[in-house]
């Protein structure tokens, strides 16, 4: 099973780019980030002809998720639990049925935070909570579970080109990395540095000052899988070239292999 995440950054201006990657690495799942529209206004039927089966939670003009999957999603969860005031449309989940069970997933947008010191770090920081809190109850599940998304957050020093330049940025506060440690420590892997734990990865480049020429990126895009799926892990793998398409999102689809049917 092969499962891609990727924050199109508006699906409508980035439709036939999703066609073009999901034709030529044929994933089994794609969780979606940054729709920036409501589910009404979602591409739905061009996608369905794709070959996928199609859930949303939109937002209009901001945020927005998706989970696209070649077999039908059953038990979907739109919104994080934990704050019935949210309607920020960040965290879509549900289940695949497979030939030896199921795979639970997410679509996850977690939220910026900038700037520091305002009311949306700490919006972040609580969403964050919120999440941990969620995750440990789908550890006791005991499934292969894919938590995937534009997590917001720089892990590590490696995970920036010049991790400098981020020093007063909230993706890289350090209350924003123990928290993502947080979801780790619960027992979840992350899927790229399980297969490879080298610096210059990045899933992330801006669109100013050259930086995706430069390889001037940040890795914030992340499929943290839990026991049941890591011991079914096989690959892992950032799709690079396609943030030099013609107008590109400025993140590229991440995507992990598991050796289930």
């Amino acid at each position: 099973m092969r499962i891609a995440t990727w924050n199109v950054n508006s699906i409508k201006q980035r439709l036939e780019h999703l066609a073009t990657f999901v034709k030529s690495a044929e994933p089994d799942i794609v969780c979606l980030q940054e729709l920036k529209c409501v589910d009404e206004a979602f591409p739905r039927a061009e996608v369905e002809a794709l070959g996928y089966n199609v859930v949303t939670h939109g937002q209009k003009a901001y945020n927005g998720v998706a989970i696209l999957s070649k077999r039908p999603l059953e038990d979907v969860r739109q919104g994080l639990p934990g704050d019935e005031n949210d309607e920020q449309a960040r965290y879509l989940e549900g289940i695949v049925s497979t030939d030896t069970g199921v795979v639970r997933v997410a679509s996850i947008y977690l939220p910026n935070g900038n700037p520091i010191g305002t009311p949306k770090f700490d919006y972040k920081l609580a969403w964050m909570d919120r999440l941990t809190a969620h995750a440990r109850k789908l550890l006791v599940l005991e499934e292969p579970v894919v938590l995937c998304g534009d997590y917001n957050v720089i892990p590590e020093p490696k995970d920036a080109a010049d991790p400098a330049a981020w020093l007063n940025d909230a993706l890289y506060q350090p209350e924003s990395r123990a928290k993502f440690r947080e979801l780790l420590n619960l027992g979840f892997g992350d899927a790229v540095r399980a297969c490879n734990d080298q610096p210059g990865l990045y899933s992330f480049w801006d669109y100013q000052a050259g930086a995706f020429q430069r390889n001037n990126g940040i890795r914030i895009d992340h499929l943290l899988l839990s026991p049941q799926a890591q011991d079914r892990l096989k690959s892992a793998s950032i799709r690079r070239e396609v943030r030099s398409w013609d107008k590109p999102s400025d993140h590229v689809p991440v995507m992990v292999d598991l050796d289930i049917d």
